[in-house]
């Protein structure tokens, strides 16, 4: 009776952590949800001629890169949140040939797609961000970091005839909306193939917030020089205009949360319910933009849009089950502890085991979505 007792008093304490575990899960699912999901209307509401009719999308963008810039510096080197990358060290020789280029591609990122945000609505977006597969595979193929597959192709010739039926029957299809967007996806797509092989393949693994402290200030440097030329003169030709501090300071604010919510989010949970997230977030907001923002979403958007994504749906199926099988080979690979092992491990100074245990805390795992949050959102690759 009393080992029963003991045994049931057991089951229900795991039962109590496992219950506890899943619920601070959903709870990181949902603070992500609500951030992206606020991320991506503010920024419409800001942009929309209809709305707020702020029509200076990389002016938003410097606010925010300014805004998370700070921010990142000051929990990192004031705060001392998180850690810099150590080995390797991020040398100026090394920042300058691995960062600069993808902060220049995401600052073309950032500027296309939150300028798209002023000619086409937020359901038709989502659904043309479907996309973003097809194309990091497409340049993945072509700079040698994906192979080709028939099966593959296949896959993203569906997501691609998705797409075109919901762009077909968008109500308020605009050529120029369409082509921002596409070329937004282009950029986005070319960042990622080049984080694997800039980043990841010399070692350098980056959280959100250390993502944001190496990238930001160089994505906001590259946005000043189309700034001079596009956006000043016509600022200067409004002249009487007065930013809301509270919209911009709020806006921007959520933005950085963003990134704090996927760190937390990838951190304790993985990166499969971070796509799973994903899913409902976009199904989300084309029922939000149809519904309240009043977006015309027709039945043909809403065929295309599914075509893609159960195409989008395959494909991060079987990038899983790679990486599965990945692991299952790494592990076969390790080599077997020798007798006594155990016992020479044991006498190691406490200085060894807190390294031990720091490594395994920053081991690369590379999410490539971890800085889509600020300003914009796409589907993940």
């Amino acid at each position: 009776m009393g080992k029963e007792g003991a045994g049931s008093g057991g089951d229900g304490g795991m039962s109590e952590s496992v219950i506890r575990k899943v619920l601070v899960s959903y709870m990181y699912v949902a603070v992500w949800i609500f951030l992206s999901f606020s991320v991506i209307v503010y920024n419409k509401y800001i942009l929309d001629p209809k709305m707020y009719n702020w029509p200076f999308p990389i002016s938003l963008t410097m606010v925010h890169m300014a805004f998370c810039s700070s921010l990142a510096v000051a929990l990192v080197r004031v705060l001392r949140v998180v850690d810099l990358p150590s080995s390797p060290a991020m040398t100026p020789q090394l920042y300058v040939a691995s960062v600069l280029p993808i902060g220049a591609l995401y600052s073309l990122s950032l500027w296309f797609s939150n300028s798209a945000y002023i000619y086409l609505s937020v359901s038709f977006i989502q659904m043309l961000k479907a996309l973003m597969p097809v194309a990091v595979y497409s340049i993945g193929v072509l700079f040698k970091k994906e192979t080709f597959k028939s099966s593959s192709m296949l896959n993203m010739l569906s997501i691609s005839f998705g797409v075109a039926i919901a762009a077909y029957g968008e109500a308020r299809f605009d050529v120029r909306g369409v082509a921002l967007q596409l070329a937004a996806v282009a950029f986005e797509a070319t960042r990622l193939v080049l984080i694997q092989i800039l980043l990841t393949s010399k070692g350098i693994s980056l959280n959100p917030i250390t993502s944001l402290y190496y990238v930001a200030p160089c994505c906001l440097a590259f946005l000043v020089v189309p700034w001079v030329f596009v956006e000043l003169p016509r600022l200067r030709a409004v002249g009487t205009f007065q930013p809301d501090l509270f919209v911009f300071g709020t806006n921007s604010l959520c933005a950085f949360a963003l990134n704090l919510a996927v760190f937390l989010l990838v951190g304790k949970t993985s990166a499969l319910t971070m796509n799973v997230a994903g899913v409902v977030k976009d199904w989300l907001l084309i029922a939000f933009s149809w519904s309240v923002i009043r977006d015309t979403v027709t039945p043909i958007n809403l065929f295309g849009y599914g075509i893609a994504f159960l195409g989008v749906g395959y494909y991060n199926h079987v990038k899983l089950q790679a990486l599965k099988a990945k692991e299952r080979r790494r592990r076969r690979r390790r080599p077997t502890r020798r007798p006594g092992r155990c016992c020479r491990s044991a006498t190691r100074t406490p200085t060894a085991r807190r390294t031990t245990r720091r490594s395994d805390v920053t081991d690369p795992i590379i999410q490539p979505r971890s800085l889509d949050s600020v300003g914009s959102e796409s589907i993940p690759p």
